[in-house]
C-alpha cells in the first residue's frame, strides 16, 4: 500500500472516531448535580499532559491530552518549538492553575489558535490553555467547562487545623482567603490580556459553588462562549 493511501486511511479512521465521539456527546447522560454538563465528560485521564503532533485533515495540529501538571512549561515549549504546528486541540480536566496561566501566555505567545473539538472537554486550568489561543474554536460536541476554583479541597490539611485548635484554624482560613484573594487576581488580569470577558468570573464562575451542596461545574452553551468571547472565530 502507499504511502498517500495509508495517510489517507489513518485520517478517515481519525475522522470517524470524532463523528463518534461528537455522536456520544450528544448521547451522553447528563449530571444530576451538574446539569449543564455531562456525567462523564472526556477530559482524558493521563496524570500529566502529553502533547502530539498529528496530521488531521491536511492540518498539522498538537494533541494535548492530560493534568496540567507542575512540570508541564518545559513540555509544552519544547512542543511548539515546532514550527510545523497550525492548531492545538485540547482534552484535560484542568490541574494546576497558575502553570495554566503561564502555560496559556506561552500560547498566546506562539499565536497559534486552539480548539475543542467534538466530544472533548477543557475544565478549570485547562481553560487557561484555550484562552491563549489567538483564535478559539469549540466545535460542535465540545466542552469548556469552568468552576470556582477552591483552596479547600484538600480534607486533611483541613482536619490537622482542627485538631491543632482555634489559632491553628483561623491560620489556616487566612491562608485560604489571601491565596485565593492572590489567584483571583491573577485569573482577572490573566482574563483581561486574553480578551475575554471579565464577566465570564463574576457571571458565570464564581456563580459555581466551591465544594459540594450543588453544581460545582458549569458547561457553557456555544451562545455563551461567543457571548464572552471565549471563542472569537
Amino acid at each position: 500500500m502507499s504511502a498517500s493511501r495509508r495517510a489517507g486511511r489513518r485520517l478517515a479512521s481519525f475522522a470517524a472516531a470524532t463523528a463518534l465521539l461528537a455522536g456520544s456527546a450528544r448521547a451522553q447522560r447528563m449530571d444530576p448535580v451538574n446539569p449543564t454538563c455531562p456525567a462523564s465528560p472526556n477530559w482524558s485521564t493521563n496524570r500529566e499532559m502529553r502533547f502530539t503532533p498529528q496530521e488531521v485533515n491536511g492540518r498539522r495540529v498538537l494533541l494535548a491530552e492530560g493534568a496540567i501538571d507542575d512540570n508541564l512549561i518545559p513540555r509544552l515549549e519544547a512542543a511548539l518549538r515546532d514550527e510545523t504546528i497550525q492548531e492545538i486541540w485540547l482534552r484535560s480536566p484542568g490541574g494546576n492553575a497558575r502553570i495554566g496561566n503561564q502555560a496559556g501566555t506561552l500560547i498566546r505567545r506562539s499565536g497559534l489558535p486552539t480548539r475543542i473539538p467534538a466530544g472533548w472537554a477543557c475544565f478549570s486550568a485547562c481553560n487557561s490553555l484555550f484562552m491563549g489561543g489567538i483564535a478559539r474554536f469549540i466545535d460542535p460536541g465540545g466542552l469548556f467547562i469552568v468552576h470556582m476554583f477552591t483552596y479547600t479541597g484538600d480534607r486533611e490539611v483541613i482536619r490537622e487545623a482542627r485538631a491543632g485548635g482555634e489559632d491553628s484554624t483561623v491560620g489556616l482560613i487566612g491562608e485560604i482567603e489571601q491565596q485565593s484573594a492572590l489567584l483571583a487576581s491573577e485569573d482577572n488580569d490573566f482574563l483581561i490580556r486574553m480578551g475575554i470577558s471579565r464577566l465570564l468570573l463574576s457571571q458565570v464562575m464564581y456563580q459555581q459553588r466551591a465544594v459540594g451542596g450543588g453544581s460545582t461545574r458549569r458547561c457553557l452553551t456555544q451562545a455563551e462562549a461567543r457571548r464572552y468571547n471565549v471563542v472569537n472565530s
